[in-house]
């Protein structure tokens, strides 16, 4: 668990120095399954960090398309300062947690019960009251797909060719 912590704290410092989109893509791909496999250790099941990766790779191909319009044939430039701030930065984060590791030895994430926490269950969440709440995103969500597909058509949106 502290590792894929860890991971997503680099990952999210190292999307600050990329300025190209397809990395800045692989970055956000690489956070979402860290930050799936994290929601789903935490609770009793893998179905809401299952949701959440599903909704976030949709979104991702739409901003694929988006991104592949616009910058289709910019190359990667790989530069000494972001090797040189990375290595630093990996250097201060692992200083970091050898101090908390030392100053607090008997504390860690792993033992904290999760399983007996009743906010981390989602089986509430398809039960009387919010069984509402849950039918409203699911319209929701739907009517954003027929507004993404409408926008995405090849001669009436942003995404309309130029012959």
């Amino acid at each position: 668990m502290n590792l894929f912590i860890f991971l997503n704290l680099f990952l999210s410092i190292c999307m600050l120095f990329m300025n190209h989109p397809m990395s800045m893509g692989m970055i956000l791909l690489t956070q979402t399954i860290m930050i799936t496999l994290i929601t789903g250790l935490m609770t009793m099941n893998f179905w809401y960090s299952y949701i959440l990766f599903l909704v976030m790779i949709g979104g991702m191909l739409i901003l694929f398309i988006y991104m592949t319009s616009i910058a289709s044939n910019e190359k990667f430039k790989f530069s000494f300062n972001f090797f040189f701030t990375m290595s630093f930065m990996i250097l201060l984060i692992l200083m970091f947690f050898m101090i908390n590791y030392f100053y607090y030895p008997n504390w860690n994430i792993e033992s904290i019960n999760f399983n007996n926490n009743n906010y981390i269950s989602l089986n509430k969440f398809i039960n009387e009251p919010f069984n509402i709440m849950l039918s409203i995103i699911i319209i929701y969500l739907f009517i954003t797909l027929i507004a993404v597909v409408k926008i995405t058509k090849m001669k009436f949106g942003p995404l309309r060719q130029k012959f």
